[in-house]
């Protein structure tokens, strides 16, 4: 019988998100809740099976790993990208990875929440309500900031709409932006230096590459404002954290909201978690119910037409 290991089910619901009834009758299909990072130890649990199904990437299938698992013949991606997939190895190796849709709201949605929840202060705000204080300081304005965006894609569009909507003036910079496509979303081409000299919420919207890795460091920290908050929902290498560590410290800009990190999950005593202007969550920017009952439905599809041999989305 064909064996399908589906890997971190952080939350438990891949089975409850999709009807796998179809798989499990012909499949035996197992479904993993912890995140294993020693290769060595993810090589063991892999061996024995023919498919592996990965929530985005957070478990990395490098050539390495690929090539030490003899009887792994499918491979499951949710979203329609995975850098961490060697997809040239699998290649090489016969191995089919596919794809799924999903949706392009949780990211955006998410994104406002932590600027909203840093410009409130919310976080002291609802520690103080559930300690029986009440009111510790005062929030921010949104309506007359400025909202910098690097990198106006889809996701980046969406948060221009609605930094509009709020009353913020909205400027953006990427490497190919020209100023039709910044002024159709509602933003102000700018370039990076003013960017980072004028935003009050600089938000990153960025796919990571080479080029982008590392794309805030000492440098661009020091450009901004030292009111000024960096919001990262997209990828955490593109931020060097180290030296956003050091000016969060030192108080170099005002705070950061965070939802992505070099290392997820992050380790429990990282400095990231002790320091008293980050908001942040655990990479939840995707995770909702919408987005992972696209995933997983679409998942299942694969998978059927996987084991009929029919066509199927193959990521390239």
């Amino acid at each position: 019988m064909t064996r399908i290991a589906v890997l971190d089910d952080y939350q438990s619901v891949a089975l409850q998100s999709a009807d796998w009834s179809a798989v499990q009758a012909r499949a035996e299909v197992v479904v993993f809740e912890d995140h294993l990072e020693n290769s060595e130890a993810l090589i063991e649990r892999l061996l024995p099976f023919d498919a592996v199904c990965v929530m985005r990437e957070r478990t990395p299938l490098t050539a390495e790993i690929l090539e030490r698992l003899p009887n792994l013949k499918f491979i499951g991606s949710n979203a329609s990208h995975n850098a961490s997939i060697a997809l040239a190895a699998a290649t090489k190796r016969g191995i089919v990875v596919s794809f799924t849709g999903g949706r392009g709201n949780g990211a955006p949605e998410l994104t406002w929440t932590l600027i909203l929840a840093a410009a409130r202060n919310m976080q002291a705000e609802t520690e103080s309500f559930r300690s029986g204080g009440w009111q510790t300081g005062l929030g921010s304005d949104l309506e007359g900031a400025t909202l910098g965006i690097m990198g106006l894609g889809k996701i980046g569009s969406r948060m221009a709409a609605v930094g509009c909507a709020f009353g913020m003036k909205v400027i953006a910079w990427s490497e190919n932006l020209t100023a039709e496509t910044a002024q159709a979303a509602g933003a102000t081409l700018v370039d990076k230096a003013t960017l980072l000299r004028e935003a009050d919420w600089l938000t990153l919207h960025l796919v990571l590459s080479e080029r982008s890795r590392g794309i805030i460091g000492v440098e661009e920290l020091r450009q901004m404002k030292p009111t000024a908050w960096l919001v990262n929902t997209s990828r955490g290498p593109l931020v060097d954290e180290e030296a956003l560590i050091d000016a969060l410290a030192r108080r170099v800009i005002a705070g950061a909201a965070l939802d992505v990190y070099d290392t997820e999950p992050l380790p429990p005593n990282h400095k990231l978690r002790r320091l008293d202007n980050v908001v942040a969550t655990p990479h939840v920017g995707f995770v909702t119910k919408g987005t992972y009952e696209a995933f997983y439905g679409e998942t299942v599809e694969n998978l059927l037409a996987w084991m009929d041999g029919s066509p199927i989305r193959v990521m390239t």
